[in-house]
């Protein structure tokens, strides 16, 4: 046999000693008792003093407002999220109030604009919204629907904006390419604006019997990537990037 091998099996063994003493040692003695965690864990938890009450405890006495955010778009988001925990100010609410943050850098934690959100939540420039203007001065925010409905796709849908501005297409409006009720600016999830869906649509303005005269990127829509549609190939929103 050779020398190596005892010697593995010396080194596997202290390894497996030391692996066995340790989790002895270090392993609360509840663990796995009801799962692959610390028992007693749920008894140290549920020891905690309480801090949140939970938004049905606020509906109780603040009914009206609890109906106006349930009809608002701010209906996912409940009153501790923004008022902080309200467990103590149940119990004995008027010695204890609960926080209303009125400064404008709460909101911002949610609508500021983050690439990473959703296509269509609203986010805002907030150097070039209203600077230095507390949020609820416009906004009610248990039901902030904006005052005044917003003239200008780029109101939601920023950084397809940003993306457009300084791409070829920077001159065309939004409209030009997607057909929008007016009630997509109220309600934009139930009302959402058309897409093209055929290669012609492009080819009104890059088909090579365009002639419009403008210098405008010209192609034979019957050999150019057949069968494919144009922006499999051509983000609409920066096309020179396809």
């Amino acid at each position: 046999m050779p020398q190596q091998v005892p010697r593995l099996i010396a080194v596997f063994v202290v390894a497996l000693a030391a692996l066995i003493g340790a989790r002895m040692a270090l392993v609360p003695d509840t663990f796995g008792d009801l799962g692959h965690y610390r028992a007693a864990a749920v008894d140290s938890i549920t020891a905690h003093p309480k801090k949140y009450a939970g938004h049905a405890e606020c509906s109780l006495c603040h009914g009206p407002i609890a109906e106006q955010r349930l009809t608002s778009n701010h209906r996912t988001v409940t009153c501790e999220v923004c008022h902080g925990p309200a467990a103590q100010h149940t119990t004995a609410p008027m010695d204890i109030k609960p926080t209303a943050p009125r400064e404008r850098g709460l909101c911002p934690l949610c609508h500021s604009y983050n690439p990473s959100r959703p296509t269509g939540f609203p986010q805002i420039d907030e150097v070039a919204h209203n600077p230095l203007t507390p949020c609820i001065t416009c906004h009610d925010p248990h039901a902030p629907e904006p005052p005044e409905v917003p003239e200008e796709c780029s109101a939601c849908h920023g950084q397809i904006a940003r993306q457009k501005a300084v791409s070829h297409h920077t001159n065309l409006q939004c409209t030009v390419c997607h057909e929008a009720r007016e009630e997509h600016k109220v309600n934009p999830r139930a009302n959402r604006p058309s897409k093209p869906v055929q290669r012609s649509f492009c080819g009104v303005c890059h088909a090579q019997d365009d002639l419009s005269g403008e210098r405008i990127p010209q192609i034979d829509l019957r050999s150019h990537g057949e069968p494919y549609m144009c922006w499999q190939c051509h983000y609409p929103h920066r096309p020179e990037s396809g």
